[in-house]
């Protein structure tokens, strides 16, 4: 059993990525009923959460179906981390994550996200006083290293077990890669053979298949794994990796009534929580991944993501049930 805190997880615990403009409650909604067994909230940041910022707030909403969740800060000031880690403590989640990964410019050009990989003396202080500012257990997710040369993870894993996480995802990459080339699960592996190191740890980083998953359990030993892209319209993801660890093949793939049951229930939620204008244009990213692999669907495809309408959008879903009622197999 796969533990953090006090917060079980199962025998392989399968975790939704924190994907900035994706892992919002309605994504979140969909991968839970799915299988994801850990998911975070999109990441904040700690100066939004200080000034009060309306969208860095917002990211804070969490709902009792999702637990365990945990919210995800990242920042660059170790005063301003503290605060917002009590602000954040104060919504209750399960756990507190920092972000030491994220490899954008405009977070880690301003000091934060995987620039504190360049900074490990200051990435330790920063954990340990987020860790003292609450009572809930505290997670890191992190990069290889911030390049080729500085690949330091095995040392920066030792350093934030010692002043209290209490599990570590690290992304398969350096931050120069970005999301570039291939994730090198080698120095994954090697955490999880330094008897030193008691805390979960869990991989990222290209998985994006049953087999994949299965492949890199064994291979590397990881406590489970993160998923992130290959989630993004396509939530079953996690059921088919807990089928295929069972039962050793991979169940079919969703039919075209399940996959509009999903993206009206996404469609449901995301207008819910956002309001019609919003939730109908930040819809438009998942349809195409939604209905991949369905024969001629560009068509519907392109008027999902052209109409405003909410009860347009749910007619025109209706029609591709009435389209493809006789297609059975999708790949």
């Amino acid at each position: 059993m796969v533990k953090i805190g006090k917060i079980e997880l199962g025998e392989f615990p399968l975790l939704l990525a924190p994907m900035e403009d994706v892992s919002d409650p309605p994504f979140r909604a969909v991968c839970k009923e799915n299988g994801a067994d850990l998911m975070y909230t999109e990441f904040i940041s700690s100066e939004g959460l200080i000034r009060d910022a309306a969208k860095s707030k917002q990211k804070l909403d969490i709902f009792e179906y999702e637990r365990p969740i945990g919210i995800q800060l990242f920042g660059s000031d170790i005063e301003h981390m503290i605060q917002s880690t009590e602000i954040a403590t104060a919504v209750q989640p399960d756990l507190i994550d920092i972000n030491y990964g994220c490899p954008v410019k405009n977070v880690a050009c301003r000091g934060a996200g995987a620039a504190l990989l360049q900074d490990i003396p200051k990435m330790v202080k920063m954990t340990e006083a987020v860790v003292k500012a609450t009572h809930l257990p505290v997670t890191v997710k992190t990069r290889l290293g911030w390049d080729d040369s500085t690949k330091n993870i095995l040392e920066v894993a030792e350093r934030l077990q010692d002043i209290g996480i209490q599990a570590l995802t690290v992304h398969g990459r350096t931050r120069v890669q970005m999301y570039k080339g291939s994730a090198d699960w080698t120095l994954i592996g090697r955490l999880k053979e330094n008897p030193r190191l008691h805390i979960p740890i869990f991989g990222n980083g290209d998985i994006d298949s049953p087999q994949k998953a299965m492949e890199y359990k064994n291979r590397y030993g990881v406590d489970g794994v993160m998923i992130g892209r290959a989630a993004i319209g396509y939530p079953w993801i996690f059921n088919e990796i807990k089928h295929y660890i069972q039962h050793g093949e991979r169940p079919l793939p969703p039919g075209i009534p399940e996959r509009i049951r999903i993206t009206k229930k996404h469609l449901e939620f995301s207008t819910q929580w956002k309001g019609d204008k919003t939730g109908v244009l930040e819809m438009r990213r998942h349809y195409a991944n939604y209905f991949k692999g369905v024969p001629d669907f560009k068509p519907y495809r392109m008027r999902l993501v052209e109409t405003l309408d909410v009860q347009e959008l749910y007619s025109i879903l209706d029609e591709v049930s009435e389209a493809y009622a006789g297609v059975t197999a999708l790949t």
